[in-house]
């Protein structure tokens, strides 16, 4: 009987070992402002990944109103969490107070460095920069996460909120996808860019994967 219940508990502890712990480390588009808990974007990525046969976890890192400069303070505090894997999808505030493009890529080279130490895989997600900060701030600001994801072999999605535009682009009005203040998705917005994260958040998976089996 003992050698039994040992085996069904070695069983579930091999099981729930494989689980895929995913940090979301983000502002509020991560946090899931103004949404009914299961209407957020980690809520949703998880049920589309699982959805998709995947054993997931994602956690949810994000923080209402967070900088970059606040994702790198409380990175540790992140990793405590010991996730498998990251996303890092921050930016957006750093936009909104016109912080310095340079300083932002700093916070976020950090971030990203931190990871590569630790041997944690990440994708990087980013935002377009508006035109009226002046064409040289847009083009630093959007040239930092392609440029960071290459620097530091993470997954990119370059634009989180390309999805919503592209509807809004197509004839939808703005509410069918942002909420009242035209910045946050609504649920139905969140589920787009569920639609275009998800699979490079199954690419992050495989590297997982695939770093287990080596």
């Amino acid at each position: 009987m003992i050698i039994c219940v040992f085996t069904v508990l070695a069983g579930f502890s091999v099981a729930q070992a494989q689980t895929v712990r995913i940090a979301a480390l983000g502002d509020s588009l991560t946090q899931g402002y103004g949404l009914l808990p299961e209407d957020g974007l980690v809520p949703q990525l998880e049920n589309w990944l699982r959805a998709r046969g995947h054993d997931v976890a994602v956690l949810n890192a994000g923080v209402s109103g967070d900088t970059t400069a606040g994702g790198l303070s409380r990175l540790d505090w992140t990793l405590a969490d010991d996730p498998d894997a990251m996303i890092v999808a921050l930016g957006g505030n750093d936009l909104l107070r016109g912080i310095n493009p340079a300083l932002s890529r700093a916070n976020l080279d950090a971030i990203l460095s931190r990871l590569d130490t630790e041997g944690i895989p990440a994708l990087l997600v980013g935002l377009p920069a508006p035109g009226n900060y002046g064409p040289e701030y847009r083009e630093a600001f959007r040239a930092m996460f392609p440029e960071l994801a290459e620097t530091h072999d993470a997954v990119l999605v370059a634009d989180m909120l390309a999805p919503l535009m592209a509807r809004i682009e197509a004839g939808d009005a703005p509410g069918a996808v942002f909420q009242d203040d035209r910045i946050h998705p609504n649920p139905s917005g969140v589920a787009l860019v569920v639609e275009a994260l998800g699979p490079q958040v199954e690419a992050l998976i495989a590297r997982v994967e695939a770093a287990r089996g080596a």
